[in-house]
């Protein structure tokens, strides 16, 4: 029984895109080609948010070994969710982890929303994410 229900669990992490990393899901790659590239990193799964309330999200700049530039963020979300910062720089020489305040209006509508993520190096191609926020009554 407990080997079934190990097995379960491996299979419903790996359909959920979690690994070794953390439960992240990672855009197309931007930049160039070969490891002079990144990925942004946001949560694989949606995140559960109460009308009227806050939450924060963590969004991770992935560099390839090459990838030494500069890359500006940019965040979209629908009406009635805000979040801080729209947009951000990540340095060269930064970690590349940018946290978001994610605020529901209290008459959001219920139901599950996009937030759409780009990132644009100063050099190369940019790339495009999104992840998930469930709005539930407070």
């Amino acid at each position: 029984m407990s080997k079934v229900l190990v097995g379960m669990l491996f299979v419903a992490a790996a359909l959920t895109g979690c690994n070794n990393s953390g439960c992240n899901k990672s855009s197309e790659e931007g930049g160039r080609a070969g490891n002079d590239t990144f990925r942004i990193g946001v949560p694989a799964l949606a995140t559960d948010i109460k009308q009227g309330e806050l939450q924060t999200v963590r969004l991770t700049l992935e560099r390839g070994a090459g990838f030494k530039q500069r890359v500006k963020l940019e965040v979209k979300a629908p009406t009635g969710i805000q979040v801080e910062p729209s947009s951000a720089t990540v340095e060269a020489g930064d970690k590349g982890d940018v946290q978001l305040k994610i605020t529901v209006a209290k008459d959001a509508p219920i139901g599950e929303h996009k937030i759409q993520v780009k990132g644009t190096p100063d050099k190369g191609e940019p790339t495009e994410t999104e992840f998930k926020i469930t709005v539930s009554a407070k």
